[in-house]
């Protein structure tokens, strides 16, 4: 798969997530306002619940729109091994047991997986520890991260 290819494939992604939880938003927000969901007394807290579920569903649906846009806006950029990684590159990592993992290193949307045939994608940020310590790292590099697990390296092993 091409990065404009993956681009498109995430554009797409995010718009069927944002349609999904516009509908469900609209949902928590009618039962919210629904007039058998009025509460009766202290203890009815029904409606109460589903006006906190409608406020985060559509606190998510405007995450998402700006997620959308970001990607809609973004620059793909080839890579640069005097800059090393950046924002729009494809990262093809290798651990010490030899799981390879691919990764775009993208503005939003942080653990979105986009499927390639039998392999996944995965979305990460510069926010990310792991994203955080790929910016700037070229092919044959490597990275360690300390987790809950313990200890993980990574080799870069190839940046598009």
């Amino acid at each position: 798969m091409t990065k404009p290819e993956l681009l498109q494939r995430i554009i797409e992604r995010l718009g069927v997530d944002f349609d999904m939880i516009q509908r469900a938003a609209q949902t928590a927000y009618e039962a919210a306002t629904a007039e058998e969901n009025i509460a009766e007394n202290k203890y009815d807290t029904l409606g109460l619940e589903a006006s906190y579920l409608a406020t985060g569903q559509a606190r998510r649906m405007e995450e998402i729109r700006l997620a959308k846009l970001a990607y809609q806006q973004l620059s793909l950029r080839d890579y640069d091994p005097q800059r090393g990684v950046q924002v729009s590159n494809l990262v093809l990592l290798e651990d010490l047991e030899g799981a390879v993992q691919r990764l775009f290193l993208g503005p939003e949307a942080a653990g979105l997986k986009i499927a390639e045939g039998a392999e996944l994608i995965t979305v990460i940020t510069p926010r990310s520890p792991l994203g955080q310590s790929l910016l700037g790292k070229v092919e044959g590099d490597e990275i360690e991260l300390l987790l809950e697990s313990g200890r993980r390296t990574y080799e870069v092993i190839k940046v598009s």
